[in-house]
Order: C-alpha cells, then structure tokens, then sequence
C-alpha cells in the first residue's frame, strides 16, 4: 500500500485506533503485523527487539506488538508452535490492545524474567504481564522429567499473560493461533467448557489449553477473544501444556503464578555474587540470560534459544543452536564461579559426566540437552525463513565434525570445578584420562576448528592451543589426584605442543595466525592471550591483540575472520562476531591496555538490544543484530570481559 503523507488514508494508518488494521482492510492478523519504517520494509520485527522469556525448560520470543513468535513445547530443542519469527504463518499469539501495535514502554520487572509492556491508545492506558511461570515444585515432574535433583521451585509449564487496564478504556484482543511441528501442522480447536473461555488446541500430536476470563470464538485453526476493559478491570489468559494440562483458574491465581516466578528469579539473582559497579545491570541481565538458557532437567545450557536466524541478511549461514557445545563449558565454569553460582556450574559438570563418549573415548563437539548424540540436521524448506534467510535448519550436522579445541574446554571446565569444590567426584576422572589422551593422539592432526568451517580440515592454532589447554590442565589435574607419572607423561606432551605452536603458528610479524597455512588472522588465537598460552607481557601476545583490533574488526568491532581469506564452505559475508569483540575486551585488559578495554566495553553495552539482550552477530552498518538470540556465548563472554575490568579497577584502587 503508498500513500501521500498528507492524504486520508495515512492518517487513518497512524491515527492509533485505526492503525495497521485500517491499512490492512481490518484483517486482525494484519493488524497483530510489527512493521519499522526502513528502506526496506519487512514484516519480521528485527531480532533485537524481542524479549526472552524462560522457565529453565523453554523459553519464549515476544515481539514489540505482544505477539509470542517463538515457543517449542515442552523443551528448548521441541518442534515450535509458535513460529513466526521463521515464517509469518508459522503460529502466533498475541495479547494486546485491539489495532495497536507499538508499545509505549516494554521492560522486565527488575532482576526478574517477567515481562512488563504498557500500551498507550487514543481512549485509554493498559499493562501487560507476560512470563513462563515458575513455582513451587509439586511432586516429580511428568512433562520434562529431571536426572538432576528437583528444586524447590519448577517449571509450570505455563504461559501466563494478564492485562489490567490504567486509564480511561481499552479494546484488548486475544489471538492464539499454534501452528504445530515448525507450522507443519494448523491447530484444530475444541472448547472444554460450555461458556467458552476453557479450550484445547491439537495437531502432530501435542496438545495444548488456552484458559481466559475473557469469552473466546473459534475462527478455523485459530482462537480469538476481545473485551473493553475500563480503568481497574483486568483480564488474563493462560496457555498450559502441563501434566493434565492444568491452568490457573481465574486471574487472582494467574497473579499468583507470576508472583511465585518473580519471586524466584529475584531469589535466585540474590545468590549471584555481582560487583557494586556502573555495570552491574548488565551483568545481572546478562546472568539472567544465561540461566533462562539451561536446562534444568538436566544442567545442560543450550547455547542459543533459536534456530535458523540468520548470520547473513537473505543468507545461507542459519543454523540450529538449541544444544550444548563442550567447547562452551570452559567458559559457562568461569562465568557461573565468578557469579559464585556454584550449584549451576556443579549441576552442568555432572551433565557433562553423563554424556555418552564416542568408541574411542572422545567427546562430541555438542549434544543434546538430554544428552542423545544423534543430531541430524533436516531443513524445512517449506518455511520462509526470517526475512528470507534459507534453508531453515532443525538439528546440527556439525555434532559429526571433529574439532580438537572440545578436549582443552571440558578438561579445563574440570579444573575450575575442582579447585572451587577442592575436590574432584570420583566419575570425573575417567574424563580426563580419555580426553587427555585421545588429545595427545590427535593434537597433530588437521580439523574444522572451533568455527566449525565446512571446507578441508586445517591445523588452526586454537584448536592446536586447546589440545595445550587439555594436556596442561590433565597434567595439573593429575597432580591434584596425585597420579605423577601421568602428571609427567600429560606435561610433557603439553610442552611438544607448546613448542610446534611457536614454531609454525607464528608470522613473523609476532602475530598468531589463523592455521599452519595461512597469514590470515583469527579471533579465536585471543583465547592464547585469555588462557594464558604466553605471559600477557610477551610480544606476541600483545602484537596478535593489536593485529586483530586493527587488521580484523569494522568500525571497532571483531570479526572471527574474514570471509574472503577462509575456506568455510559457504557464501555471504557476516557480521561482527559479539563474543570475539567481548574476547578483545579480556584481551586489552589482560596486556594491560586497561583504558582502551574500557572504551571497547562501553560501545559493546550501548549496542545491546533495548532489553540487555545480544545475538551472536552485530552488523555495524545497520547497527542490527544478526544469528540466533539470545546468544549464551555473547553473554558468558560479556560477564568475563567485565569481570576483568572490574578486578583491575578494584586492584588499581588499592595500589
């Protein structure tokens, strides 16, 4: 639709009552459309500007107009129901005022996962409340059955929204349409109840309830409710998939719910250890993140919520990030014992000693959150992508790949868990005997890197520093278990490694590069400087970090490399790479560049979404974020940088 900026019809479709759904000829799905005036119009809204919603077993997407565009049921790594954010017609559900799609104010009730949206319309004022609840546990629970200790408090499984009108009166509509199995399959609908505020949604063989205060019509595979609310008056909506699909039954109890997970995620936050400082809103946010991204069932940590967002605008680069990656659980160990979150990093530890190895005794790169190995990548072509970006992808054919950097990051996870703990559990142990020598038989051998680039197999340096990483950390580990001749046979191999990455991983400029072959640089030779491969006063420490701040970032943001000079098996070009430029932030800090770290880390916050939350990618051109969201690794990399540069203000304070 064009329209003269001065003529009726623009009027109509700002005027706020009117809206959307006046230039969409009245279609309330049109209506429920987010739309951001740029050069090119999408109807997806951009990644940025969703809010993450968890429970610790799913977690859900809630676009700017109260639409849920991303909810798999009952776990992270289940078929979606909610889907739209990959297709448009892949499912929805929204809650908000009728023709009304821009939000006045959205935000989380402080220190909480419990979503606040207040709306603004030409008659009135309303608040929303959205959160997958949390509360006190009732028994084993027979949805996502846990092989970890039940806490005190569980998942629900609900999905509760209540709405309360501030001001004057308001038209709030409900519109609940799953489309089941990745959109696959539309709901069929059945009310349970005679009054119509009580119905079930089936197809592929989940079901799910919707419960409102507020009268409901079935309109072909969707539900739809609508009632003027006037100030004071409330209404509430709950979507249940729990045992018996159970629901709150009115909307004192759903306040209840959200009560019980406000609650517990401020609880929760009171036992992280979170430095008095200009950051710490982030770090609480960003902790946060990272626990709304376990499983709780099992420790596991997916390593982002979503599949398929795309690396590259249109592109191929969109992949499934719902598992747990070994190579991750170094830096999940560090950021949950520096948030003095000993309980998380135990409970992923003993995920970690229940995982099947291979038959060789090594450890997939990535797993399931219940830990199966079977990882089948599908794709989907019968979806859109989000905003084009294709194939959609369900599964991750890289748990096949060999990467040499997965031995360093579980044995080094290991050794913080055990010096925190000053003690190993006796079934760890036999990880660091076959990871430390299926390391010291394969350190030699070329692979995929911790990219996981699908072009030939190389000798990358990080995946040659990360067997160093693995034999060092088994020789110390030996030590403390008081094994000498391994302690021995493990150090020495660490030496030989040591000496073959100075030998061939250096240009002769000083600088890591990115594999044997090549005077490419790579972000990944930073985890040289953070695991202190060299003492940070060493030259070629200090000159790889300048090289990458000069030579591999745009606009001061880094990329994992460039496109053009790597052989990764696939077209486009991506954005900066978060993590990388929150691993410069360590690095600076860590060779003493303290003031430039500070500055990096400053610009690093300003781009975060609206909400504190960050993707895995971050296009400086566009200032949009790019991948899946939220991104654990972004995260657990921003808690370290800023861990880092708290200690070294702290230590300069006392000098």
């Amino acid at each position: 639709m064009t329209t003269n900026p001065g003529s009726a019809e623009a009027a109509a479709a700002i005027s706020g009552a009117g809206g959307l759904a006046a230039a969409s000829g009245g279609d309330p799905r049109a209506a429920s459309g987010w739309v951001r005036m740029s050069p090119v119009r999408s109807p997806f809204p951009p990644i940025e500007d969703y809010a993450f919603l968890s429970n610790c077993h799913t977690g859900a997407l809630v676009a700017p107009d109260g639409s849920i565009d991303w909810l798999c049921v009952p776990r992270f790594d289940s078929p979606s129901i909610f889907g739209s954010m990959l297709d448009r017609e892949a499912g929805m559900f929204r809650l908000g005022p009728y023709g009304i799609n821009h939000p006045t104010a959205r935000d989380y009730e402080p220190g909480t996962n419990v979503l606040i949206t207040t709306w603004r319309t030409v008659t009135g004022w309303i608040l929303v409340r959205d959160a997958l609840t949390i509360g006190p546990a009732n028994g084993p629970d027979r949805v996502t059955p846990h092989s970890r200790p039940p806490y005190d408090d569980d998942a629900d499984h609900f999905f509760v929204r209540t709405v309360e009108c501030l001001e004057g009166h308001v038209d709030v509509e409900l519109i609940c349409e799953p489309a089941f199995d990745y959109g696959r399959t539309p709901a069929t609908w059945t009310f349970v109840d005679a009054d119509q505020h009580v119905a079930d949604g089936s197809g592929a063989g989940t079901t799910v309830r919707l419960r409102s205060d507020m009268a409901m019509g079935i309109e072909g595979n969707r539900i739809r409710g609508r009632r003027r609310l006037k100030r004071g008056q409330t209404a509430y909506c709950v979507l249940s998939w729990a045992d018996q699909l159970a629901t709150p039954g009115s909307y004192d109890e759903a306040m209840t719910c959200i009560g019980h997970t406000t609650s517990y995620w401020r609880n929760w936050l009171a036992g992280a250890r979170i430095a008095d400082h200009r950051w710490r809103d982030a770090l609480q946010r960003s902790a946060i993140a990272v626990k709304g991204l376990t499983y709780m069932p099992t420790g596991a940590t997916v390593a982002a919520l979503t599949t398929s967002l795309p690396e590259t605008p249109r592109g191929e680069r969109n992949w499934d990030y719902r598992f747990t990656w070994m190579r991750d659980s170094s830096f999940t160990m560090q950021a949950l014992h520096y948030l003095n979150l000993d309980w998380e990093a135990d409970e992923f530890m003993q995920f970690v000693a229940d995982i099947e190895p291979n038959h060789d005794g090594t450890l997939q790169i990535m797993y399931g959150i219940d830990g199966r190995r079977d990882l089948t990548e599908k794709t989907r072509d019968d979806l859109s992508g989000y905003g084009g970006a294709r194939p959609v992808r369900v599964g991750n054919n890289a748990y096949s790949q060999r990467q040499n950097d997965v031995f360093g990051a579980v044995l080094d996870s290991v050794l913080l868990h055990t010096r925190r703990s000053q003690r190993m559990p006796r079934r760890l142990w036999p990880i660091v005997t076959s990871q430390a020598d299926s390391a010291a038989k394969v350190w030699r051998n070329p692979d995929q890197g911790i990219w996981e680039a699908r072009g030939d197999p190389q000798h990358y340096v990080s995946s040659k520093l990360m067997c160093w990483i693995a034999m060092d950390r088994a020789s110390r580990l030996a030590e403390i278990r008081g094994h000498p001749d391994a302690k021995k046979r493990w150090a020495d191999v660490a030496q030989e490694i040591h000496d073959d990455i100075l030998a061939h991983g250096v240009r002769t400029d000083g600088v890591l590069r990115q594999h044997y072959d090549t005077d490419a640089l790579d972000a990944s030779t930073l985890l040289a400087v953070l695991y202190n491969f060299l003492p940070p006063s060493d030259e070629r420490m200090r000159n790889t970090v300048e090289a990458i701040a000069k030579d591999l970032t745009e606009d001061g943001f880094v990329l994992r490399y460039r496109t053009n000079e790597t052989d990764d098996g696939l077209s486009g070009k991506e954005g900066s790479f978060l993590i990388c430029s929150f691993w410069l932030v360590s690095a600076l800090t860590s060779v003493g560049e303290v003031e430039r770290a500070v500055q990096l880390m400053e610009r690093l916050l300003k781009v975060g979404s609206p909400l504190g939350l960050y993707a895995e990618e971050f296009e400086v051109k566009t200032g949009r974020h790019l991948g899946n969201f939220p991104q654990a690794f972004s995260h657990l990399a921003l808690i370290q940088a800023a861990s880092r540069i708290v200690l070294a203000e702290r230590l300069a304070e006392v000098a």
